[in-house]
């Protein structure tokens, strides 16, 4: 079991930055590919980044693509999500997941892949 805890969320205007973290506990998160998903009110779950067991691979969608950065830290079993230039349609609740991987470059973008969730940040971008 691995159990996942979002925080770093909050309230920022257009144009500004927060870091998200994603502390993970239990079993540790250096057999996971890890991922970050937002919900909007009224809009279903959806991708944002993702990134490999190993690091080497991370990918985001079009949305977030040159605004928000995935990285991790397995010495600190902590994932993180680096968001700039922050517009007020990326406000949304923010989620970490963790899918259990064999390949080192695996990444999962889809929710039904993720095998573990936490419960969520509320990130708020005001214009």
């Amino acid at each position: 079991q691995v159990q996942l805890v979002e925080s770093g969320g909050g309230l920022v205007q257009a144009g500004g930055s927060l870091r998200l973290s994603c502390a993970a506990s239990g079993r540790t998160s250096i057999n996971y590919a890890m991922a970050w998903f937002r919900q909007a009110p009224g809009k279903q779950r959806e991708y944002v980044a993702a990134i490999s067991r190993s690091s080497l691979k991370t990918v985001y969608a079009d949305s977030v693509k040159g605004r928000f950065t995935i990285s991790r830290d397995d010495d600190k079993n902590t994932v993180y999500l680096q968001m700039d230039s922050l517009k007020p349609e990326d406000t949304a609740v923010y989620y970490c997941a963790a899918a259990s991987t064999v390949r080192p470059l695996t990444v999962v973008t889809d929710s039904s892949g993720m095998h573990y969730w936490g419960k969520g940040a509320l990130v708020t971008v005001s214009s």
